[in-house]
């Protein structure tokens, strides 16, 4: 009788939901990809493989949210009580969105650790956060949403070509207990959810910047300003969303709301002031990305982002059909310098690199957004005001 070889087993190793249909009994299993090949034995993982969050509490959509705090770049490794995470867990607010590096996974110290087939670091990363009396302080106090990015898909930097991504992906579900919910059901861990009545609708859109990007062009001048990692690319099969993600973003940004959050664990306003991971590497999904919003006429964008270990606050007149603003947040533990001399064309005042957290003021009378930065001991230090009607 034919039957899949141990060598095929041995290989399998990253898959959520299953790219295509596993072998019948009797069948040779000749796997077409990395993700294929390690499906099978992905699903046969018990659930005790998996960490899970501390219980949170639920989302309430029928409720008008008026406060929203956002953060990324904790690292689960370091001192057990963070400033941030106490201020964030001592703030008013009406939901917590935590948008990538929520741990660091992919390094053990200084260390990295990337290509472990079952993901030993990242799952011990999840639940070293698991055990934070400060994260189960936040979730005991805030209804949360999340977004991943490179730290907790399980590489740094990287995109669809990461051989683990379906396990990264089961991981971070299980870990926030998405796995029952829409975003469970599909490949990638993009979703939203839209609170409150009609006249006070706030749509949070989650993107996936990670499962489904191609790769970005390395830099021919390492460390450069401006060049720092990588340089634009003008390939025209570039992608960053992947065509489901693209579809399901058109329809989403089509549902009725009257202020939307875009939710990126990457900058996406940015254009030169930096040469580390943004959607300017991709300026043609970049363009792709404000085209939608036009072709939809989707009102009250704002983009929400992380990862660069330093809060910024951006407006730019020309991506939208309005001013198009951004509040970048990062990070909650991982700061790298006290001051930045960086300054991109639609930045809005100094970055602060110290660590910090953001808020969202929602005023619906006066129909506008206060974007604020907020020190890791919860005073304002950056702000702007945004109209979003």
């Amino acid at each position: 009788m034919k039957k899949i070889t141990s060598l095929a087993v041995l290989s399998m190793l990253a898959a959520c939901q299953s790219p295509a249909e596993l072998p019948l009994a009797g069948d040779v299993f000749t796997p077409k990809s990395a993700d294929e090949a390690l499906e099978p034995y992905y699903r046969s993982l018990p659930d005790d493989f998996y960490p899970r969050a501390p219980a949170g509490l639920p989302l309430d959509t029928s409720k008008a949210l008026t406060r929203i705090l956002v953060a990324s770049c904790l690292d689960e490794e370091k001192a057990a009580d963070s400033v941030s995470l106490r201020s964030v867990a001592a703030e008013s607010a009406d939901l917590f969105l935590m948008i990538g590096d929520n741990v660091y996974g992919d390094r053990d110290g200084p260390a990295y650790m990337n290509n472990q087939p079952e993901l030993n670091e990242l799952r011990a990363s999840y639940a070293d956060l698991a055990a934070r009396e400060d994260f189960k302080a936040v979730r005991a106090r805030l209804p949360m949403m999340v977004a991943w990015d490179d730290h907790d898909y399980g590489a740094n930097d990287a995109g669809r070509e990461f051989p683990f991504r379906r396990l990264a992906e089961r991981i971070h579900e299980r870990f926030w207990g998405l796995e029952n919910e829409d975003v469970g059901a599909y490949p990638g861990a993009y979703y939203a959810r839209t609170f409150g009545p009609e006249g006070q609708r706030t749509q949070i859109i989650v993107l996936d910047t990670r499962f489904f990007r191609s790769a970005l062009t390395p830099t021919d001048e390492w460390g450069k300003k401006g060049k720092e990692r990588y340089i634009p690319s003008a390939d025209p099969e570039q992608d960053m969303l992947g065509n489901d993600q693209w579809t399901w973003l058109e329809n989403r940004l089509q549902d009725p709301a009257d202020l939307r959050l875009i939710v990126s664990s990457i900058q996406v306003l940015p254009t030169d002031g930096h040469g580390f991971e943004a959607w300017a590497t991709m300026p043609l999904e970049q363009q792709r990305l404000y085209r939608l919003v036009r072709e939809t006429e989707a009102e009250g964008v704002v983009f929400v982002s992380g990862d660069r270990h330093t809060g910024f606050l951006y407006k730019d007149d020309a991506a939208l059909p309005y001013p198009a603003h951004e509040i970048t947040a990062s990070s909650l533990n991982v700061a790298f310098a006290e001051t930045t001399a960086e300054v991109d064309r639609a930045q809005v005042g100094e970055g602060y690199p110290p660590e910090n957290f953001g808020a969202i003021g929602i005023d619906w009378t006066a129909g506008t957004v206060s974007l604020e930065i907020k020190a890791n001991t919860g005073e304002t230090v950056r702000q702007m005001t945004a109209a979003f009607r």
